[in-house]
């Protein structure tokens, strides 16, 4: 059963340009990336138990970097890959520093890192255009040099690049949890003192965590300038932040879809109260509380039982 309703929803999401207009596909995009970002933090939160305040800095890593790459080298491929390998590269190199503390020390710590990225970004104006932005960023064809080119000019065409990164980035994702890896990091968060007791390197572990997690919101990065064609300090803002964590205590910390449950929740009900008042945030703000407290184990809960675990 569950596997059916997960081939529905990909031919779903595949036939979506169809019958679609492109404010439904960029409004999906948007939830997809933020289900990317979303994943990448309930492996440090749900998986790892480390609380991250700061990993829109490496989504801003990812996405500054794929546009450095495309307004010099209009590869679509390159772009996407060079936004993921240095947002990935940045978070090992802070995560060297922050997996040394835990609990709320970590969670400041990641703060810093985060807000000390988007003070780069908003004065280093030679390389970020500082408060300006990065404009002019142009959605370049998807190509392998004398294989093959593809146009994506049009939205529905980056549409369907979006959709089979993100595919491919939820499946591998999928088996990370499920793998030795996986089941150590939840050993860890369930106990770091049994895990270093049967000799298990808890530092190395959260390490990679930590790196895997910058990893994911690299790649949402790096899929945004494409879309938007510019890209703003406003990406790496501790405010930015705080979007995967409402995703994921929507969707459910301990459940694989709940942060992809969650992204389609948030997006869905800030579209809605946007549409009425300018006051969204307090709206979004009590409607979050109140589903939170209503499903303990998050929404994905009701499909995977109360304890919303898979």
């Amino acid at each position: 059963m569950k596997t059916l309703t997960i081939l529905l929803l990909v031919v779903l999401l595949s036939l979506l340009p169809l019958f679609a207009g492109k404010y439904i596909l960029y409004m999906t995009i948007h939830i997809l990336l933020l289900s990317l970002f979303s994943l990448g933090f309930n492996l440090l939160f749900g998986f790892t138990g480390l609380l991250s305040f700061g990993q829109a800095g490496f989504y801003a890593v990812g996405a500054y970097a794929c546009a450095k790459i495309l307004l010099s080298v209009p590869s679509l491929l390159l772009g996407i890959l060079g936004g993921v390998v240095m947002a990935g590269v940045i978070s090992f190199l802070l995560g060297l520093l922050s997996i040394r503390h835990t609990r709320i020390y970590f969670s400041m710590l990641t703060l810093c890192f985060g807000m000390m990225i988007f003070s780069l970004a908003w004065k280093w104006r030679d390389m970020t255009g500082g408060d300006d932005g990065l404009v002019g960023i142009p959605r370049a064809p998807l190509e392998i040099p004398g294989l093959w080119k593809i146009n994506i000019a049009t939205m529905e065409s980056y549409y369907y690049v979006v959709l089979v990164s993100s595919l491919l980035a939820i499946y591998i994702f999928y088996r990370l949890v499920n793998s030795p890896l996986g089941l150590t990091l939840q050993g860890i968060r369930d106990s770091e003192t049994r895990a270093a007791c049967v000799g298990i390197s808890v530092r190395n572990y959260r390490l990679i965590s930590f790196t895997i997690a910058g990893l994911y919101a690299g790649l949402a990065g790096a899929l945004l300038p494409p879309l938007e064609n510019t890209v703003a300090p406003t990406v790496a803002h501790w405010s930015h932040s705080a979007e995967p964590v409402l995703a994921t205590l929507l969707g459910g910390i301990y459940s694989f879809a709940g942060p992809i449950v969650g992204s389609f929740l948030f997006y869905i009900i800030k579209d809605i109260i946007v549409r009425f008042t300018e006051y969204w945030l307090i709206c979004l703000g009590v409607i979050v509380l109140v589903l939170v407290l209503g499903f303990r184990g998050g929404v994905a809960s009701i499909f995977y039982g109360k304890g919303g675990r898979e």
